[in-house]
């Protein structure tokens, strides 16, 4: 190699350097817009997830509201049915009166009279002595 062709190799490999140093803020202000877009993206994708998992619990909501409305609508009407069964109010008052007494596991029950005053039975729970001579 003679010394023009190792000046002429420095030269290029200098203008090649010098090419690719010139490029980097270029490159820099690419590569700064092509992470803004993606950012940008990312942002606009985490939102219409979050409307949809919004729209997802309003009419999760909604349906378990009309649920509800139906499952009371079902109740009233039972209840009414065996209130006219039973001979009206009073008599279905009596019915879940009866049915709460069935359900007790006890040994005494009080049971209200007209006045609203129970009848205690004192006297039959109390021990027994014998009568003195």
């Amino acid at each position: 190699m003679s010394g023009t062709a190792i000046v002429g190799i420095i030269i290029l490999i200098f203008v090649t350097g010098f090419g690719l140093l010139a490029g980097c803020p270029a490159y820099n202000v690419y590569s700064q817009e092509q992470a803004g877009r993606a950012a940008l993206a990312e942002a606009q994708s985490s939102r219409q997830i979050a409307v949809l998992e919004a729209r997802a619990r309003l009419e999760s909501a909604k349906m378990l509201a009309d649920a509800e409305v139906v499952r009371a609508e079902g109740a009233a009407r039972a209840n009414r049915i065996l209130q006219d069964s039973l001979g009206g109010p009073d008599g279905y008052l009596r019915y879940l009166q009866i049915q709460a007494i069935d359900a007790k596991d006890a040994s005494i029950i009080y049971v209200p009279t007209e006045g609203g005053l129970p009848l205690l039975e004192s006297n039959r729970l109390a021990p027994r002595t014998s009568p003195a001579p």
